[in-house]
């Protein structure tokens, strides 16, 4: 629920939220009024009012959220006129504490279930201005010949709030409570949108830094090996130009259906860019390119995807691990550098801090 006001009042607001709320604010006003109905018809009782009067709370307690609901569903901004129906709650609030001579229990009782209301609906502000709406209702009702102040309240009055003071508050809390885990749930499907690639499924970069650099300070905490794999696919762009991009987005998703499958719970696969990914790993150089090794023939499938040279050969270049001592991140570390320079060279020349991982069987005689 909006704290301020303007925020509420946004004529940018889309028609479909502006009918929910109003939707909600029915079902509440329902009950709320009902409630009320009884609260007031108790002081009405023991003061023995016209027919009129009962008259008048009926009408108001079954008629007015029937016709508010309408209303505000057929305007062009139903957020504001669900706001104007929500003043004119307050004002019929005011309008009955003046007729029952503002008994003390049942006018404490209603002012405040109805401020608890509207500052869950608009904030302070908001509340102001309903409180403004009432005050002038009662006023204008106190004006009129005949009232009478009634001090004192009776057992009557005294119970007949109750209903409306113990179901009220549970049922606003109520709906408070399922509408914070709706945006609570919106939040995290946001959170996690934001830190996934969305063709590769893996973690987009940003977020992949982010995970690695927090993982490398434990580690180096800690005193354990850590190091960082960079994988390149080979001729991804002749891919693309000779078969499409959809078949290169293929390619790109079982690369990283390798990566989810082979690598370990606690290694963190990402997408770092175009059609290089890359993973941390908590063991030394040696053995964190092993379970790129074992996913190689997976990532190959020729019945399923034509361009089978570029699915089967893959470049993978393992930074040196870091040391416990040493105040090198991955950032710092020569496997970023070393995915670049070292596909433009060739395998002899390629960093020491380098190794080439490539299917088995198909380049087992190439050098």
């Amino acid at each position: 629920m909006n704290p301020t006001l303007e925020q509420g009042e946004s004529s940018g607001r889309p028609q479909d939220d502006g009918l929910r709320f109003a939707r909600r604010m029915h079902r509440l006003r329902t009950l709320g009024l009902a409630l009320g109905a009884v609260c007031v018809g108790g002081a009405l009782w023991d003061q023995g009012a016209h027919a009129l009067a009962w008259a008048v709370l009926l009408l108001n307690a079954l008629a007015w959220p029937h016709i508010a609901y309408p209303l505000a569903r057929r305007s062009g901004n139903p957020y504001r006129a669900e706001l104007r129906n929500l003043m004119m709650d307050s004002a019929s609030g005011g309008a009955w504490m003046a007729v029952i001579g503002f008994s003390p229990p049942p006018t404490a009782v209603i002012f405040a279930m109805m401020a608890m209301d509207k500052v869950s609906v608009g904030g302070l502000r908001f509340l102001a201005r309903c409180l403004a709406a009432q005050a002038a209702a009662a006023a204008l009702v106190a004006m009129a010949p005949g009232f009478e102040l009634h001090p004192l309240s009776s057992t009557v009055e005294r119970l007949a709030t109750l209903p409306l003071l113990v179901t009220y508050p549970i049922v606003i809390g109520l709906t408070t409570y399922r509408l914070a885990r709706r945006v609570r749930s919106q939040n995290q499907t946001l959170a996690a949108l934001s830190s996934i690639d969305g063709l590769s499924g893996l973690l987009n970069r940003s977020h992949w830094e982010a995970v690695v650099a927090a993982e490398f300070q434990r580690c180096r905490r800690i005193g354990h090996l850590s190091s960082v794999v960079m994988i390149d696919i080979d001729h991804f762009k002749s891919i693309n130009d000779r078969y499409g991009h959809p078949v290169g987005d293929a390619v790109i998703r079982s690369v990283a259906g390798v990566l989810r499958s082979a690598l370990r719970l606690h290694d963190v696969p990402g997408r770092y860019g175009g059609e290089n990914s890359a993973s941390s790993s908590r063991e030394p150089a040696s053995r964190a390119p092993k379970c790129s090794r074992r996913g190689s023939a997976s990532a190959s499938n020729p019945r399923r995807w034509r361009p089978r040279k570029a699915c089967t050969r893959r470049r993978a270049w393992v930074s040196p691990p870091s040391s416990p001592g040493t105040r090198t991140t991955w950032t710092g570390s020569r496997a970023p550098t070393a995915l670049f320079t070292g596909r433009r060279k060739p395998a002899a020349t390629a960093p020491r801090a380098t190794r080439r991982l490539e299917h088995p069987r198909r380049h087992r005689g190439e050098r």
